[in-house]
């Protein structure tokens, strides 16, 4: 089954970090030093108490599939979903490596990295 090539996401100094990780391989998600709790999209302020006192950290890069939908008129065919990170935040993403039907909610999924139209990595995932 052909992959689509993804939109390159753009760079920030907000995810800097997360890029230069992801371009060696490494799933990172950021943490507040504050609070103690994790979220998904990088941002310079924690979005469950305002602190300023966000870093990377690694993470399992593990999943489950929370919902999905299946963009069938398109050549070739794909899957947005959303996952629920094992370590609590949801975060959209394209569900590879498996047909359309293939998918089910609460099913394990593993990140991996694609090249991006212009070869910066996104983070996908794949049955586990």
């Amino acid at each position: 089954m052909a992959e689509r090539k993804l939109p390159a996401p753009e760079q920030t100094p907000e995810n800097r970090a997360w890029l230069d990780a992801a371009r060696e391989g490494r799933f990172l998600l950021p943490w507040c030093d504050d609070c103690g709790r994790t979220h998904w999209y990088p941002r310079a302020v924690c979005p469950h108490c305002w602190s300023t006192k966000v870093s990377f950290k690694p993470a399992s890069g593990r999943a489950t599939v929370y919902s999905h939908s299946t963009m069938l008129r398109v050549d070739p065919p794909y899957t947005l979903a959303y996952v629920a990170l094992d370590e609590g935040p949801l975060m959209m993403t394209n569900l590879v490596d498996r047909p359309a039907a293939g998918w089910q909610i609460g099913q394990a999924v593993r990140v991996r990295f694609t090249p991006a139209e212009d070869g910066t990595p996104v983070a996908v995932f794949a049955p586990a």
